[in-house]
Order: C-alpha cells, then sequence, then structure tokens
C-alpha cells in the first residue's frame, strides 16, 4: 500500500526514528561526559546530528504529513515547518561538522544547549496551544536532558 504525502504515519515513523537514535545518544553522552577525559562525541552525533537531520526530514521534506500528524491544516505548504525543518538541519549539520571537524566539547556541547533549549521552547508552545500535556511533558524531558548535556560538556572543558 502506497504512502501518501498526507499519511501521519510517514512524520509518526521519523519521529520515532528520531527518538530511538537520540535517546542512546543522551545515556553515551551522560556517561562519556563525566569520564576523564570527558567526551560528547557519539551523544552529539546521535542525538543532535542524527535528531536533527531526522527532524529535518519530518518538519521540512514530509512536511503534509507532519501537519497531519499534528491536526494542522495540511492542505497548503506551511512555510513554519519547512524553517523549522532548517533549524534542525542547520545544528545537526553543526555536530556533525563539530564531530569530523574536532572542534572539542565545547562546540559540541553548544550544538546540545541549542536542540535542548529549543526542545523546551517547543513544550511551552505546546502548553499553549493545547497540544497536550504528554506532548509538552516528552519534548521538556528530552530538552531537558540535552540542556543539561550541554551545560556539562561546556563546563567539562
Amino acid at each position: 500500500m502506497a504512502l501518501r504525502a498526507t499519511d501521519p504515519r510517514i512524520s509518526t515513523w521519523l519521529m520515532a526514528a528520531t527518538y530511538a537514535v537520540a535517546a542512546p545518544g543522551i545515556a553515551i553522552g551522560m556517561y562519556t561526559v563525566f569520564l576523564d577525559p570527558p567526551s560528547l562525541t557519539w551523544a552529539a552525533l546521535l542525538t543532535v546530528g542524527a535528531g536533527g537531520i531526522l527532524s529535518f526530514f519530518r518538519h521540512a521534506v514530509f512536511h503534509r504529513s507532519d501537519a497531519a500528524r499534528m491536526g494542522w491544516d495540511y492542505g497548503t505548504t506551511n512555510a513554519f515547518q519547512i524553517e523549522t525543518g532548517l533549524a534542525n538541519l542547520a545544528w545537526g549539520l553543526v555536530a556533525v561538522l563539530a564531530v569530523i571537524l574536532g572542534w572539542g566539547i565545547v562546540a559540541e556541547g553548544a550544538t546540545f544547549l541549542v536542540f535542548g533549549l529549543y526542545m523546551i521552547g517547543a513544550a511551552v508552545a505546546q502548553v499553549v496551544y493545547r497540544r497536550g500535556l504528554r506532548v509538552a511533558l516528552l519534548s521538556v524531558a528530552f530538552g531537558g536532558f540535552m540542556t543539561f548535556l550541554g551545560f556539562a560538556g561546556i563546563l567539562a572543558a
């Protein structure tokens, strides 16, 4: 059975894939940031890099599916979702570049801070626009862990 561009299953799968790579990245980061020497390399690649890039695909490439998943109007192109996807792509690519180019734990930590603070802000928006407390709590937890790792990485340098 072929999926349509407005099928919410596409974005649901992409969101599940994002959490499937990001959650182990957070767990790895919680361990490695306190080692001697501290590291966020694998955590940045998984959580911010892969998480950001997958989020780009969900928000920007499959924006109609994502709109349907969230109960939004998917009849027209939503520039806001595409911009959000491009922001996700930006910090995802910066995290990958920070690792590949060896910019160090401060740069890797900064990518966690950006993504984490964004997620906390998104949670506030979810409450304000009444998307549901469960969704907001997941965003706060995800954003909180990332923000913590960002600060921990920067302070560990």
